[in-house]
């Protein structure tokens, strides 16, 4: 049931949003058949198609709600779009990819704010539970259901369209979306908090809406930079846990075991997102992550190459997290003296006093430069603010080897 969860969850919620045109009904109904399913698999065992199975389920459920309670005249004008409604809907699996990407775009409209559109992409589309968003999002689970539910009854009041926009409308939508996919990515490539390093469900969730933009969009640089960026970063998790299940390092992978096939296909779409006029924050970070892809060794990489696109990133895209990667990369490209410099010039961001990975990096410098007693307060920093157990695992025997 948990498999059946992650991996179906988006497909039937969309399915049946396109016949209830109300995300809270359609919410309503799916949770109603994975509950039918958790009583009815037990007892019959899981069917050979169980998306298909939960969606013909959820979607018969809402059409008797809609029956029952006289709601379908008044739901059609809340999630509306330009289908042709004297059209027998086709099989449940037909439309699904066009049906994930009207649920992305709903979400994503920018009559929302973009906290909103986050979190109710990782509600809709991954399946997360509100307390999940919450710990992702640093705030409690009350406010993050308050959010949610605000961006749900905006959606209704505004009559958001539940579809892909057209032509014109799409160069205004398409980063908010881009920027949630690749934030879809990263909250699976590196949970914040659990037992597993990996939310596999969500990375390819995320790889999947990437591949879709990229067909909706052919001729978009950017929507070819984040399908590379995430093939590529992806191209090297086999190698990300160790045999004993400890947190590997760039520097300690068996670069043998990455996916080839999924680098050599990166660096294509990384080829075309740079033919771009001005490459955009997506296309040089694909740029990057093939760089390292294409090292043969930690030793061999490039730095001084990862520096300078993390200069023209800055200009693209100015975050503090770039600056944070620009500086790490400065202390393998010169030195941790180096790097530790230029962590020092970005102690007073606001943004950084409580991102795990600035303390962090900052303790590996300093353990670098022979600083134990610094070195161990940083890691304890870090430690306290990892959730995440495979890499508060890895802190502690960074921790434990220094104060031996």
């Amino acid at each position: 049931m948990a498999q059946a969860h992650r991996r179906e969850w988006a497909f039937v919620l969309a399915a049946t949003v396109r016949v209830t045109r109300d995300i809270d009904l359609a919410e309503e109904c799916v949770q109603d058949a994975y509950a039918r399913a958790l009583e009815r698999w037990a007892r019959d065992g899981v069917p050979a198609a169980p998306g298909a199975w939960l969606t013909t389920v959820a979607r018969r459920r809402a059409l008797d709600l809609l029956r029952r309670n006289a709601r379908f005249a008044r739901s059609l004008p809340l999630l509306a779009d330009d289908r042709d409604e004297t059209e027998p809907d086709r099989d449940e699996r037909h439309d699904v990819a066009d049906d994930r990407l009207r649920l992305i775009f709903t979400c994503c409209h920018p009559a929302l704010a973009t906290p909103a559109q986050v979190a109710l992409t990782l509600r809709l589309l991954c399946g997360l539970r509100t307390a999940e968003i919450a710990q992702a999002f640093l705030v409690s689970e009350p406010t993050m259901a308050a959010r949610i539910t605000r961006a749900k009854k905006k959606i209704a009041a505004a009559r958001i369209p539940y579809r892909v926009p057209g032509a014109p409308e799409l160069p205004e939508r398409i980063e908010a979306v881009l920027s949630v996919v690749h934030l879809v990515f990263t909250t699976g490539h590196t949970a914040p908090a659990g037992d597993a390093l990996v939310r596999g469900d969500l990375v390819e969730r995320s790889r999947d809406l990437a591949r879709m933009l990229r067909l909706l969009l052919p001729a978009d640089g950017e929507v070819a930079g984040l399908l590379a960026l995430i093939i590529l970063t992806h191209a090297r998790s086999a190698t990300r846990i160790s045999e004993r299940g400890e947190l590997a390092l760039l520097e300690d992978q068996d670069r043998s075991r990455w996916d080839r096939g999924a680098i050599t296909e990166g660096a294509a779409l990384v080829q075309e997102a740079l033919r771009a006029r001005t490459p955009g924050r997506f296309a040089l970070m694909a740029a990057i992550a093939a760089v390292h892809a294409s090292a043969a060794s930690f030793e061999a990489t490039n730095w001084a190459q990862i520096v300078a696109l993390y200069d023209r990133l800055a200009t693209v895209w100015p975050s503090p997290v770039v600056a944070l990667n620009r500086a790490a990369a400065i202390g393998l490209a010169d030195g941790p003296a180096a790097g530790l410099l230029a962590l020092d010039q970005l102690s007073g961001e606001p943004a950084l006093a409580g991102y795990r990975y600035f303390a962090a990096a900052r303790a590996d410098f300093l353990r670098r430069l022979g600083r134990g007693g610094e070195a161990g307060e940083a890691y304890r920093q870090a430690l306290a603010l990892t959730g995440n157990e495979v890499e508060r695992q890895f802190l502690r025997r960074r921790l434990a080897t220094l104060e031996r």
